[in-house]
């Protein structure tokens, strides 16, 4: 083949070169449609209009006005919105270290070829199977007066506990009712994580004798930030979006101990007719949970 023919075929080859580059990226646009479709669908477009909502108020004649920033600033004047805003945050505050921190420590426990770690593993991951609300109601028997839970703290020598009608013990028997289903659920990503954790690392460490504890805070805490940092922030959200357990045995009592943020939303929107009101207290959600989000993040970066 000579130089002159070299030169003539080398032109014929590029717009195929960008054929086939335009072929890949239609393909890729088109298997990422149905993904930005519902993005845009389900999530961007209800949070524009809730908070374009939230900028309104309806009038007594059925019709709305622009009224700026006043649903927010009379929401924040309002005691039951602050009591519901507490509450969340302090929810949030122990649920999400709680859950981790069991999920965490299970996860380390079943993943060693140990007797009987499937099995415990097994009863660990079961919960997961209940629907919140199936939760709510097996819970709503083991706290009644007369239910398992003071049947087993007599057996114990503890007196029989007022569990969710006390306005001190409501939201930590929440916390129970969550962290039994939650916590099975966090431990399998935990699980997988470890089981990536190249075994040679492990072997290293046991020939220079590091203990259980020395072992776990150099290798497998470090390798599995990534997966412990996903964990942390789906727990954080989902517990954000808390309702059904709420809704069954509280009702966000007694006296708004377990108001939270999302039954006080859903109270304001269909019991009181207050939509624009609650729209904003949608908007106020997303954007705590957005900080919250972003300081984990911000804790968990490799770089840090």
């Amino acid at each position: 083949m000579t130089l002159h023919s070299v030169r003539r075929s080398a032109p014929s080859r590029r717009p195929a070169g960008r054929r086939i580059r335009n072929r890949n990226l239609l393909a890729a646009v088109l298997f990422m449609a149905p993904a930005l479709v519902a993005l845009i669908v389900l999530r961007l477009l209800p949070a524009a209009a809730a908070m374009f909502e939230s900028l309104q108020r309806s009038t007594l004649l059925g019709g709305t006005s622009f009224v700026g920033f006043d649903n927010y600033v009379a929401m924040f004047q309002s005691s039951g919105f602050l009591n519901s805003l507490g509450v969340t945050l302090l929810f949030a505050l122990i649920v999400n270290p709680v859950q981790v921190a069991s999920a965490l420590l299970l996860a380390v426990l079943y993943s060693r070829a140990s007797a009987g770690s499937k099995f415990w593993r097994t009863l660990v991951v079961v919960p997961i199977a209940a629907p919140p609300a199936v939760a709510a109601v097996i819970w709503s028997v083991i706290y009644r007066p007369d239910g398992i839970g003071n049947s087993l703290l007599r057996l114990v020598g503890i007196p029989e506990q007022p569990f969710l009608t006390s306005s001190d013990q409501a939201l930590f028997s929440l916390i129970v009712l969550l962290s039994w289903v939650g916590v099975g659920y966090w431990m399998m990503f935990l699980i997988a994580g470890i089981n990536d954790i190249p075994q040679d690392y492990y072997e290293a460490a046991a020939l220079d004798g590091s203990g259980f504890w020395r072992t776990f805070f150099s290798i497998t805490l470090p390798l599995l930030r990534r997966p412990l940092a996903f964990v942390l922030v789906a727990d954080t959200v989902s517990n954000f979006l808390v309702f059904a357990p709420v809704q069954i045995l509280t009702r966000g009592g007694p006296d708004g101990s377990t108001n939270l943020l999302m039954y006080d939303i859903f109270t304001r929107a269909y019991t009181t007719n207050d939509i624009n009101t609650a729209q904003a207290e949608v908007v106020i959600l997303v954007l705590i949970t957005v900080v919250v989000v972003a300081i984990q993040f911000r804790l968990l970066r490799e770089d840090s």
